[in-house]
């Protein structure tokens, strides 16, 4: 498992070790999507895992970058819900999409910002007050994204932050069909081993959710897929493994790979995500009517 990086903690649980004292995991399936709850406890069961305390939510649907607009609709609600029982009830939000918009693989958040509805310098009773940013990437701007979200926060005082991030998956079936939630904040770059300070609720001192969609895996972990499928049964699984482990290794354990389409994928996505969080911060408009604001 140490391997191959992974944001997603439901990857973490179904490796050796990942389950055991400290955590608690819960699927449901609703016809194609899949909702995963992940609890960790303890400290040693988020050494074990690698992941901080808390709770992730994922939802999984392989059909999530191409469903219509009906299914988008209640994907997004989906998430909506879920992300409006992460974050406190009243109070005024701060939405920062991070990564880089120059990349399109690392361009969710980007896209995802230019999408939702900031209301904060609006005299609206009927809507939350919400204010958004894309503060870009410390090659960029020079500036640590963290400290970024610092002064932001000092400055605005929100009652919650919302992050939203491109992150990195374990598993090529989860590539753009997986949206996680959590309420333990993020590490920006910490799926591919590019460690920043991360913009969590000890730091900003106010609670933090994240919010991502897996849009790369490495390539060493394409071939141990590939390997499960080329070599036979019996040793599939440990000779997989090993033999992905070597070649991590080398050279291909340092390329990071996408889909062909990623720029059509990350467009569609960041609706649905912008789209769902508009869902959650604005209750009293329908879904109908928030979509028509994206368009």
């Amino acid at each position: 498992m140490n391997g191959y990086r992974t944001d997603l903690a439901m990857e973490r649980t179904v490796y050796p070790g990942g389950m055991g004292d400290g955590v608690n995991v819960n699927t449901q399936r609703h016809g194609e999507m899949e909702t995963t709850w992940v609890r960790i406890d303890t400290p040693q069961a988020a050494e074990r895992l690698g992941k901080a305390q808390g709770v992730y939510w994922t939802l999984t649907h392989p059909r999530l970058p191409s469903l219509n607009p009906e299914e988008r609709m209640e994907v997004a609600k989906e998430v909506g819900q879920m992300l409006r029982l992460l974050l406190p009830p009243q109070g005024d939000v701060l939405v920062l999409g991070l990564g880089n918009r120059h990349m399109t693989a690392d361009a969710l958040g980007d896209r995802v910002v230019s999408g939702v509805m900031v209301t904060r310098h609006l005299n609206e009773q009927r809507m939350r007050s919400v204010c958004a940013m894309a503060p870009g990437v410390l090659g960029i701007t020079g500036v640590e994204t963290a400290e970024l979200a610092l002064g932001l926060t000092q400055k605005l005082k929100p009652s919650a932050v919302l992050v939203i991030d491109a992150l990195a998956a374990m598993e090529t079936s989860h590539i753009c069909t997986t949206i996680q939630l959590t309420d333990t904040g993020i590490s920006p770059g910490s799926g591919v081993g590019n460690h920043r300070k991360g913009i969590d609720a000890q730091w900003l001192q106010v609670p933090v959710i994240a919010i991502g969609i897996p849009m790369v895996v490495y390539a060493s972990t394409i071939v141990r897929d590939a390997l499960r499928r080329i070599l036979s049964k019996e040793s599939t699984e440990e000779a997989a493994e090993t033999m992905a482990a070597e070649l991590a290794n080398g050279a291909i354990g340092d390329f990071v790979v996408t889909p062909r389409s990623i720029d059509e994928l990350v467009q569609g996505l960041a609706d649905m995500l912008a789209l769902a969080i508009n869902t959650a911060l604005q209750p009293e408009f329908t879904v109908e009517e928030l979509s028509h604001y994206l368009h």
